[in-house]
């Protein structure tokens, strides 16, 4: 069978599936779950369209969009305007969030990581909590000799991508090493790995002495602890939605060259260091079912920022939506 009568079968299947069950299908990306469950449920709740979003992390996000198995992808990764052509899809950025070094430490909750000790971390060098690395930014948290497990994401993930950016920007060794990666093998012996965000915190929170990046979101509904973090100024800065908009605000977003654009580690003394904006995947030949999701979005945008906000995710500012509603009207899906 060639690749061209698998796509037409595989769009052709779909098209059929969308027709019988009357629902927009998505999958990608688990950084943005928490908050596109929400305004999935509010928009049912305002229209009766029904959409399902599944999560399973950017690597499968791009595949199946790649493949025309779904309707839309979400992926933490920017695709370059290559790629985009390559492939023949659309993309626009949904909303921005945070990368976390969530931890479970037993008796410590304010637990301060240098840029030098999240690095060391990730690079396997560092082996135990009381590591000088971590002790001299903690001085009277009297950390303990206890072995530290990093916890990761096993799986093609967008917020690899992003944190191993982060990295990537702020060590040499990282850079030379490994870059900004989905999927990484990890160096050194003692890391663990979970699948999607969620994964990431079961795995944290059942492990003592862990510590592991995930989102925000997830971290904060589970209850996990997250550390304070060196930004590229030198200032120690809490996960917090108010340090995460001082962040998105130095974004940059051209629709030229379709959004695409890597937030991670910006400047600015009040900026939290590790923060990524995620991107919704469109296919070009399917303008009908595209408008039907570039309708859901914008109608996120307009009435989803506190749903966003209350998540700890950063809405899009009004000038950077009505760039994205100018983008979907030239490309003829709005």
């Amino acid at each position: 069978m060639t690749k061209v009568l698998k796509l037409a079968l595989a769009t052709s299947v779909l098209a059929g599936a969308l027709s019988a069950n009357d629902v927009i299908k998505g999958s990608g990306a688990s950084f943005p779950y928490s908050v596109y469950q929400q305004w999935i449920k509010a928009y049912n709740k305002d229209t009766g369209i029904k959409i399902n979003y599944i999560s399973e992390g950017s690597g499968a996000g791009i595949k199946h969009i790649e493949a025309r198995q779904s309707n839309f992808g979400g992926s933490d990764k920017p695709l370059t305007p290559k790629t985009l052509k390559k492939h023949k899809l659309y993309q626009f950025p949904a909303v921005v969030g945070a990368i976390t070094m969530a931890y479970n430490v037993p008796n410590h909750k304010n637990i301060k990581l240098s840029r030098a000790a999240i690095a060391e971390i990730a690079l396997g060098h560092i082996k135990y909590w009381d590591n000088k690395l971590i002790t001299m930014s903690n001085p009277t948290a009297n950390l303990p000799h206890k072995k530290l497990t990093f916890v990761h994401r096993s799986d093609a993930s967008g917020t690899t991508f992003n944190f191993t950016y982060y990295l990537a920007k702020s060590n040499l060794e990282w850079r030379k090493a490994f870059g900004a990666r989905k999927s990484v093998t990890w160096p050194g012996d003692h890391h663990v790995g979970g699948k999607g965000n969620p994964g990431v915190g079961a795995l944290i929170k059942q492990t003592p002495y862990s510590v592991g990046y995930m989102d925000y979101a997830d971290a904060k509904s589970n209850g996990i602890a997250m550390a304070t973090v060196e930004n590229r100024e030198g200032y120690y800065i809490k996960p917090n939605l108010k340090a995460f908009q001082e962040s998105a605000a130095k974004a940059s977003f051209d629709p030229r060259k379709d959004f695409y654009a890597i937030i991670a580690d910006p400047a600015g003394a009040k900026s939290y260091p590790i923060v990524a904006a995620t991107f919704i995947l469109l296919p070009k030949e399917h303008k009908a079912m595209d408008k039907k999701v570039t309708a859901f979005y914008d109608w996120s945008y307009k009435n989803g920022a506190n749903i966003a906000s209350s998540l700890g995710y950063v809405p899009l500012p009004n000038s950077l939506t009505n760039k994205i509603r100018k983008y979907w009207k030239e490309n003829g899906i709005k």
